[in-house]
């Protein structure tokens, strides 16, 4: 039985067969015990035609043993030792099963002959379930190893056939795209720079048809704010497999001797309740493993100046917009572009961090401190990052750039990237932000990055790999030295979200799109791997800025206070009546966050395709929005039909929010709208909730209590 290795969380199972190269031989529902006989009942049979030997599909395969798919790893030295073959010498593991305790296994192999070491690392979740892997190779020769490529593989069973993959663009994030799994397989690369708004390095794979509510799934996720490649294939054999890594650029991880690579973290877990088991297992993990948030306080409502006046600063106006704020029952007030010196438009000063003592005469102070008077915290934009043309900083110091001598390179939004890993670059970045957080009473600061990164090179050599890891130190020494802070990671929106910069950030602005209804598909897509109180979402103006679209302020409130929620506009310029519709909206948010930040989110396969049934529910409330994104699909909804409550528990129901304007469709309409219902579980779940009939682009909120 010591040829096992068997980890247990509170509801899965992984066994590895620890054999010459270790391979998961189920990952899934939890098994009590392996049986005497696995080891035989597992063995497969070798077809004619084929190799004479087995070949596993293990933690890191390998071309040298006969796997003709993507390899684990990839190099040479000097054109040899490009086929390695491992061998385990050591496993580690902590599989001893005590209630509430991680499990992890480590495997360390060796290529005598390619002088390679690698180290496999495994770690089962408790709570949620969550397995993280990782791979890192040792160069144990004596001369430099050429590393090409090296990534985590988990393996997938034969029923798992289809696929749902991600893509997107600026303003259009987190889009999704289902496929077949039968033969060949899936890759994505993204090169560019950041973690991309295109490429977002997650999937999903399941048995056919899985959906929201049914079906086993197994998702995945790659922790890294870099280049990556992410696939998932189909042998011939008919077995297959996820691997996700880096993708290194020609020579950009050359090892001495004795020296490591170490791949990100790849992030997996499975469900047999659809997708919805997906999205709580990954945000429970994301709860207890990743974010740091102060316990002392909720999540604060947001505004952010930016779509109220862009570069148009005066401090008089903005402490207007912040009186204003503070009435509707804003808690946290940003100023975001704009406020530095000689920045009058998107084509200047980046890299300038010191205040425009033209637009605030009289210093940042006095707009600090009327924003904490109205009770708000006060947060400021910034972009270390990057650098202008035309700023005293690339005048003084143009080989601070990222780039490669000789060429020429595009900027982009009129800017550069910055080398992080030039030491001087580096050290300026920290001392500025840290003297701007020592100088001003700021609680926060929206990091943005509006760029990709183009010939990314620092001393002539490919650099996406240590820029990104400089990015981490940065981040992380300004954490330190400023515990109190919170950061909001942004790039262009939602072009820097994953696991990794979240363990040193504390939100994400989800889009630069504030159309409710984008927002709507945008948000869908982010809930699968994190929760709301992480994924900023504003209410913007009637006339969308990126869409030129109208909304409502019903489909607007409704679609922000889902998340972290915050208003994006000048208060100053709205209506008395839209104003009070945005208090509205935040009093609603702050008396459910409760719920939302911290319950098991959960979605619902609605009849009519046009409509997206999303809710949070934690021990003893619920709360389910319906939104109809387009024109219903019949003259009469379906039941809402609500399959997490308890079926011998009573419930009271009530409606929270509705378009006005619904009503006007209606000869007659559902007489529980007006009323509080108490209802049992089972009537909930096998009859439900008749709906009223809604308008397109119009939400409604309803209110579960159990009692």
């Amino acid at each position: 039985m010591s040829e096992f290795i068997h980890l247990t969380s509170k509801n899965h199972s992984l066994i590895i067969k620890s054999g010459r190269t270790p391979e998961v031989l189920h990952w899934g529902a939890k098994i009590a015990s392996i049986d005497e006989d696995l080891l035989l009942s597992t063995e497969r049979p070798i077809s004619q035609a084929r190799l004479d030997v087995d070949v596993p599909l293990s933690l890191c395969p390998e071309l040298g043993s006969g796997h003709f798919n993507a390899p684990g790893i990839e190099g040479h030295r000097d054109g040899f030792d490009w086929a390695p073959v491992f061998n385990t010498v050591r496993v580690e593991a902590n599989t001893t099963y005590l209630e509430g305790q991680d499990q992890q296994a480590t495997f360390v192999l060796e290529d005598t002959v390619a002088k390679l070491e690698l180290t496999v690392e495994i770690r089962l979740d408790y709570e949620s379930d969550v397995v993280q892997k990782r791979v890192t190779v040792t160069n144990k020769g004596d001369s430099k190893y050429y590393l090409n490529k090296l990534s985590s593989t988990l393996p997938l069973p034969n029923h798992a056939n289809e696929l749902i993959t991600f893509h997107g663009r600026w303003c259009h994030e987190f889009q999704t795209q289902r496929q077949r799994f039968e033969h060949g397989g899936f890759m994505q690369e993204n090169r560019r720079g950041r973690t991309s708004h295109e490429n977002f390095p997650g999937m999903f794979a399941g048995t056919q048809g899985f959906s929201e509510q049914n079906g086993l799934v197994w998702g995945f996720h790659l922790g890294w704010s870099g280049n990556h490649q992410m696939r998932a294939d189909v042998r011939s054999d008919g077995r297959r497999f996820v691997q996700a890594g880096e993708l290194l650029l020609a020579g950009e991880s050359i090892l001495d001797p004795e020296s490591t690579y170490q791949t990100p973290w790849l992030y997996g877990c499975y469900s047999n309740s659809g997708l919805n088991g997906i999205a709580q297992r990954f945000q429970q993990f994301v709860r207890d493993n990743i974010i740091q948030f102060p316990t002392d306080k909720p999540r604060p409502v947001h505004l952010n100046t930016w779509e109220g006046i862009y570069f148009d600063h005066k401090p008089e106006y903005i402490m207007q917009m912040a009186t204003e704020a503070g009435v509707m029952g804003v808690e946290r007030f940003i100023i975001d572009d704009g406020w530095f010196i000689g920045r009058d438009g998107e084509r200047t000063a980046l890299g300038d961090w010191y205040l425009d003592e033209v637009k605030y005469p009289n210093g940042l102070e006095p707009v600090i401190e009327h924003v904490n008077q109205q009770g708000m915290e006060f947060g400021l934009w910034v972009e270390p990052e990057m650098v202008s043309q035309d700023s005293n900083l690339y005048r003084n110091h143009p080989d601070w750039v990222l780039g490669l001598q000789g060429y020429h390179q595009p900027s982009g939004r009129w800017q550069y990237v910055l080398d992080l890993q030039n030491e001087a670059c580096f050290d300026y970045l920290f001392s500025r932000i840290d003297s701007l957080l020592t100088t001003y009473n700021i609680g926060y600061l929206k990091w943005d990055m509006n760029r990709e990164l183009v010939q990314p090179g620092h001393q002539g050599k490919p650099a996406v790999h240590g820029q990104t890891q400089a990015l981490y130190r940065l981040v992380d020494q300004l954490n330190q030295a400023h515990p109190k802070v919170e950061i909001e990671s942004c790039s262009s929106g939602g072009g820097r979200i994953d696991f990794e910069i979240l363990k040193r950030t504390h939100r994400f602005w989800a889009s630069d799109c504030n159309d409710a209804l984008e927002r709507q598909a945008i948000q869908k897509g982010m809930s699968y791997f994190f929760p709301p109180e992480v994924m900023g979402a504003h209410i913007g103006p009637a006339e969308c800025h990126s869409t030129n679209r109208r909304h409502s302020i019903n489909m607007r409130g409704v679609t922000a206070l889902m998340g972290h929620m915050g208003v994006e506009l000048d208060p100053v310029k709205e209506s008395q009546q839209e104003k009070q519709a945005f208090s509205h909206y935040i009093s609603l948010h702050k008396q459910f966050r409760h719920i939302l930040h911290s319950g098991r989110s959960f979605r619902m396969d609605p009849a009519d395709k046009n409509q997206n049934i999303y809710g949070v529910q934690n021990d003893d409330e619920m709360l389910i929005t319906v939104c109809q994104l387009a024109m219903p699909e019949y003259a009469l909804p379906s039941p809402l039909r609500i399959s997490c409550v308890e079926d011998n528990a009573l419930y009271q129901v009530k409606l929270v929010e509705m378009p006005q304007t619904s009503f006007q469709l209606m000869k007659q309409r559902p007489q529980w709208l007006d009323k509080t219902l108490t209802l049992s579980g089972d009537n909930l779940k096998e009859i439900g909730l008749t709906l009223p009939i809604l308008d397109p682009e119009s939400a409604l909120i309803v209110h579960l209590k159990k009692m």
